[in-house]
C-alpha cells in the first residue's frame, strides 16, 4: 500500500509538472528534486518486497522439507514403536520359557538329590568295599572298583559284586524315568595274558557290557534304558601312579540321569 501511494505521488507531481506552462525556475528544481527522491524510494521498496518475496519461497521451501522430514520421522517412529512392541512380547515369552526351564532343572536337581539318598540308603552295606555314589553335574554317579565286581583281570561278575548290582537293580526298577549308563574304565597298565582281551579298551568294553546284561538278563532292567561304554584307561580319577590311585581307576561306573525330554521340547520350541 505505501508502494502504492508513493507511485501515486510520484505520477500526480510529474503531471502537475507538465500542466504546469508558467512555473518558476526554484520551484520546479523542488519538484524535480522531490520525484527524484520519490523515484529511489519507489526502487527501494521494489527491491525490499521482491527481497521479502525470496525470501517468502525460501521459507516455504524449507517449511516443506521440515514437513517431509517429520513424516518421514513420523514413519521411522512408528516403524520403531512396532518393533519394540515386537521385541517387548518376544521377551515376555522367552522370560516365560526361561521360568519353565528353571522350574524343570530344579525338578530335576529334587528327583536326583532323592535318587541318590535311596541309592545310597539301599548300597549301604557295599560302602566300605569301594563302592561311592556321588552327584556330577545333574547326574548321579554309582561308582564301583573292580575289586567289587571282578576278580583281577576278569569280565566275569563274582557274588559280591552281583548282590551290589541286585540292590542297585531294586532302586533302578522302581525309577522307570532314569536313563543308565555303564562306564567301563581301567588303569594305564598294559594288560598281560589275558587271552583273547587286547588292550585296556576291550577290558572296560567287556566289563560294562558284563555289567548290562546282568542288569537286563538277570534283573530285568529294561535294556532300552541301558547304554553300554568302554572309556579304557583316559579318564582317570587319580592320576597318580599308586597302588591306591590305580585301583580308583579301575572302576564301573553307572550314570543315571533323569529323562528330560520335556525339557528338550521346551528347548526346541
Amino acid at each position: 500500500m505505501k508502494i502504492r501511494y508513493l507511485v501515486i505521488i510520484f505520477f500526480v507531481l510529474s503531471a502537475a509538472m507538465q500542466s504546469c506552462v508558467v512555473m518558476s525556475p526554484k520551484k520546479h528544481k523542488a519538484l524535480l528534486a522531490e520525484r527524484d527522491s520519490l523515484a529511489a524510494r519507489t526502487t527501494t521498496l521494489e527491491d525490499q518486497v521482491a527481497k521479502l518475496m525470496a525470501d517468502t519461497t525460501k521459507i516455504r521451501q524449507e517449511l516443506g522439507a521440515l514437513k517431509a522430514n517429520y513424516t518421514s520421522l513420523n514413519s521411522n517412529y512408528n516403524a520403531s514403536s512396532s518393533k519394540v512392541t515386537q521385541l517387548s512380547s518376544d521377551l515376555q515369552k522367552r522370560e516365560a520359557r526361561l521360568k519353565e526351564v528353571e522350574e524343570i532343572l530344579r525338578k530335576r536337581d529334587e528327583a536326583t538329590n532323592a535318587l541318590k539318598e535311596k541309592l545310597q540308603k539301599a548300597l549301604l552295606g557295599f560302602q566300605q568295599s569301594g563302592l561311592t555314589v556321588d552327584i556330577r553335574n545333574g547326574k548321579v554317579y554309582v561308582s564301583l572298583t573292580d575289586k567289587l565286581l571282578f576278580p583281577s583281570g576278569s569280565i566275569v561278575i563274582d557274588d559280591k559284586g552281583k548282590l551290589a548290582l541286585k540292590q542297585l537293580a531294586a532302586v533302578l526298577n522302581k525309577e522307570p524315568d532314569i536313563n543308565i549308563a555303564v562306564e567301563g574304565h581301567t588303569d594305564d597298565k598294559k594288560i598281560k595274558n589275558l587271552g583273547q582281551i587286547k588292550d585296556n579298551w576291550d577290558l572296560s568294553v567287556l566289563r560294562a557290557t558284563s555289567v548290562t546284561r546282568y542288569l537286563t538278563e538277570t534283573e530285568n532292567v529294561d535294556p532300552h534304558r541301558l547304554t553300554a561304554t568302554g572309556k579304557g584307561e583316559f579318564q582317570p580319577i587319580d592320576p597318580a601312579q599308586t597302588p591306591e590311585a590305580l585301583s580308583k581307576n579301575r572302576r564301573i561306573e553307572i550314570v543315571l540321569s533323569p529323562k528330560l525330554d520335556e525339557l528338550y521340547n521346551l528347548i526346541s520350541k
